[in-house]
């Protein structure tokens, strides 16, 4: 079992043990629901593993928003002042686990097969295509020339 794991959430890298609680850029996947995030590396007891059958379950616990980051510009004698703001939106991640073997998950979902599926039937041989029909360029009518103005 690993001590710590390093994950990327987002495209930002994160050193996690179980039980930690951290705030990562707003994630699609629901509150309360869990999701495995990118293992690239776990260690631990002086043994680094760069094996990527390791896996790490993360649970969404919440959605706050960052905290309040006032911008202002400002150009001296014009009378110029503009004022800005922004929150991020970001989700609470709890890791519930790491070191769930990861093959074992993949290989069961593989060997699963699907009584529902129905054989496909066999393709029907297509008829010899038709030629597409030509068609005639429409009649152009013959250009006007425009009566330009001179100038007395």
């Amino acid at each position: 079992m690993a001590d710590y794991a390093i994950i990327s959430v987002g495209g930002k890298q994160y050193r996690v043990s179980e039980g930690d609680r951290l705030l990562v850029d707003r994630l699609s996947t629901g509150e309360g629901k869990t999701f495995h995030p990118d293992v690239l590396f776990t260690g631990g007891n002086g043994k680094p593993n760069l094996s990527p059958r390791i896996q790490v379950t993360a649970k969404v616990v919440g959605s706050p928003l960052g905290p309040k980051i006032r911008i202002g510009k400002y150009k001296a004698k014009k009378g110029y002042r503009r004022h800005t703001g922004f929150r991020a939106k970001l989700s609470e991640i709890e890791i519930q686990s790491i070191g769930a073997a990861r093959s074992s998950t993949a290989a069961a979902k593989k060997e699963e097969p699907k009584a529902d599926a129905k054989p496909k039937p066999a393709a029907k041989p297509r008829a010899a295509a038709k030629k597409p029909a030509t068609r005639k360029a429409p009649a152009r009518k013959p250009a006007t020339r425009s009566k330009t103005t001179e100038k007395k």
